[in-house]
């Protein structure tokens, strides 16, 4: 009982040294997160994936979700375009701007029915702020729960382009 209580005793007095020297989470190290003002967003989506030693294609839905992690600050979506596996553009999601408030979320559906973007399909997403702010969250989400068998994944967006302020 005795080592039980030094343990937690030197643990506390560890802890607040930490703490003392700023080596535990501050409100300030939110400020060392990057902001932007602008980015070109490279998206993954597959609207099939093969199976098997026949390559039997295994057709999904896939969701795009654009999430504004800015706390105080909207962001203007300005394009999202979808492509196929050869790079061809295939379709305009949106047919003006569309604003996304703080914390808010957009997502938009390519159903397990189309086929034309194949297994290298691919969004292109283009938004821009009128201030610097957090970077947006934007990745794919496929599923399909057809027969016995169900799958889902996700895919991350990468930066092609970025103004910073």
């Amino acid at each position: 009982m005795l080592k039980r209580l030094n343990l937690i005793g030197l643990t506390t007095v560890f802890c607040l040294q930490l703490a003392a020297i700023g080596g535990g989470p501050t409100p300030s190290a939110f400020a060392d997160m990057p902001l932007f003002k602008s980015q070109t967003v490279y998206v993954p989506v597959y609207s099939h994936i093969y199976s098997g030693d026949r390559e039997q294609p295994f057709y999904l839905a896939a969701t795009l979700s654009i999430r504004n992690t800015d706390r105080r600050h909207a962001i203007t979506i300005m394009a999202v375009d979808y492509y196929d596996s050869e790079g061809k553009f295939l379709k305009h999601y949106l047919a003006s701007p569309q604003p996304l408030g703080a914390m808010a979320t957009l997502r938009f559906v390519v159903p397990e029915s189309d086929k034309s973007g194949g297994s290298g399909a691919k969004f292109i997403v283009a938004w821009q702020a009128g201030q610097p702010v957090a970077e947006p969250l934007i990745e794919s989400v496929m599923i399909s729960t057809k027969t016995q068998q169900g799958i889902s994944f996700t895919s991350r967006g990468r930066v092609l382009e970025a103004v910073s302020p």
